[in-house]
């Protein structure tokens, strides 16, 4: 899809927004006002996820580095996430979020207010979400009226469990200052990133909004126990159970993917973004200690997994470490799938190679490689040594809004990394 068709199609969805948009008389006298300014500054904006407000917040500037003039951070507890591809015109703001399919496509009120639609296009049928943006409002969640008397910082074992009955475990971290509480949720797939929000009326409310991902958790305590309720986006609905456990633990990540009997190594041939087959193993990476990424450019974790592994590439590329990351997209269409991987490596400025793989069903994905019994998670990372023998499969990302278990993960890959490095080929 291109960028021209993309900008068509949002231009259509804006002027629907504005046909049918009732504008009061003052919105009319300031139309004039509002064609020539945008206010810049912390703007609070609410995602309607049925009848659920998911508020977030995101910083406008003016940016002389930016090509649009504009710059926007998204804001999730201590996370800014950079997006700068902002298109303005004198009635509306597109924000292209970060290397996504998606954007936030705006009706400009006046200097102060937005109405619109988070799309996400990369699907047969857009994914939208209206979504209203205010500036000034600094709270992410309204302030609560009275001091809540419910503790919910700490450790918990969760229990997630989805609208067909299926349940997934998973570990809840939480930090609570007064009203003001942040955390995330650990599975054995990944995590939720930064989460952020408050306690009202002695409810959690938590957010996370990165512009792949719409998230809001709510629970309350009852008795000794945690439940709740999460909307992901505009995906059914789950409820959640938790007690609390400091000693709660999930499955080893890297004991879920393994090669199947039989199997010695990983071999595979993927095209690039060029259309160049790289195959492995091959001489380019014999004796070197390499990495196997399997991700997708729609994935927040993976992003996450590539900002770290990016410093640690370039610190050890000449100690004979390479990295090699395979691209499961959501089109099956190849040329769609290299824009998508072309713009993810321009923009991580990325020096290793990026393969086109397949698509991200996780069935299909497994069958392009045939020597693991299966693909849990994206992502996921093969350590391969000097040798060629698969040492480690490492299934999910510990990622950095997990606090101390983000501390402990980078501490034991930097151990088995230098082991796997000062290893003799």
């Amino acid at each position: 899809m291109s960028k021209n068709y993309i900008y068509t199609f949002l231009g259509l969805l804006i002027l629907s927004l504005a046909a049918c948009q009732p504008r009061s008389q003052e919105e009319k006298e300031t139309s004039q006002e509002s064609k020539k300014e945008l206010k810049t500054g912390l703007w609070r904006a609410v995602l309607m996820l049925g009848e659920e407000e998911a508020p977030f917040q995101f910083e406008l500037k003016n940016s002389q580095d930016s090509e649009s003039g504009w710059v926007a951070h998204l804001i999730n507890g201590e996370e800014r996430l950079q997006v700068d591809e902002i298109r303005k015109t004198a009635d509306s703001l597109i924000i292209t979020l970060h290397i996504f399919d998606a954007v936030l496509a705006s009706k400009i009120i006046n200097d102060t207010l937005l109405e619109g639609k988070w799309i996400k296009y990369g699907y047969e049928k857009p994914y939208e979400v209206p979504f209203r943006a205010e500036f000034g409002k600094k709270y992410r969640f309204e302030p609560a009226k009275n001091l809540s008397k419910s503790d919910f910082s700490g450790k918990w074992e969760v229990t997630f469990q989805g609208s067909s009955g299926d349940t997934y475990p998973a570990i809840a971290v939480f930090e609570q200052q007064g009203e003001r509480i942040t955390g995330t949720f650990l599975t054995n797939t990944g995590d939720y990133r930064f989460l952020d929000g408050n306690i009202a009326d002695d409810t959690l409310q938590l957010t996370a909004f990165d512009g792949s991902h719409g998230f809001l958790f709510k629970a309350y305590l009852q008795g000794d126990s945690l439940k709740g309720t999460f909307w992901p986006g505009i995906s059914p609905q789950e409820t959640f159970r938790g007690t609390r456990n400091q000693d709660a633990q999930l499955a080893n990540p890297d004991k879920l993917t393994y090669l199947k009997e039989g199997y010695t190594g990983i071999e595979f041939a993927f095209p690039n973004a060029n259309g160049d087959t790289l195959r492995f193993p091959s001489e380019e990476y014999k004796g070197k200690v390499v990495m196997i990424q399997i991700m997708g450019t729609w994935c927040p974790n993976c992003m996450d997994e590539t900002n770290f592994y990016l410093p640690f590439y370039q610190k050890n590329h000449q100690k004979g470490l390479e990295i090699i990351a395979l691209a499961y997209e959501r089109s099956p269409d190849f040329t769609q799938a290299a824009k998508r991987v072309k713009k993810m490596t321009s923009r991580y400025e990325m020096p290793y190679e990026v393969l086109i793989a397949g698509i991200n069903d996780k069935t299909e994905a497994a069958k392009t490689l045939p020597m693991l019994n299966k693909i849990v998670s994206y992502p996921t990372t093969i350590f391969i040594d000097r040798k060629g023998k698969v040492r480690k499969i490492h299934t999910g990302f510990t990622g950095p809004g997990t606090g101390i278990y983000y501390e402990r993960f980078t501490n034991e890959f930097y151990q088995f990394m230098e082991k796997l490095l000062n290893e003799a080929p």
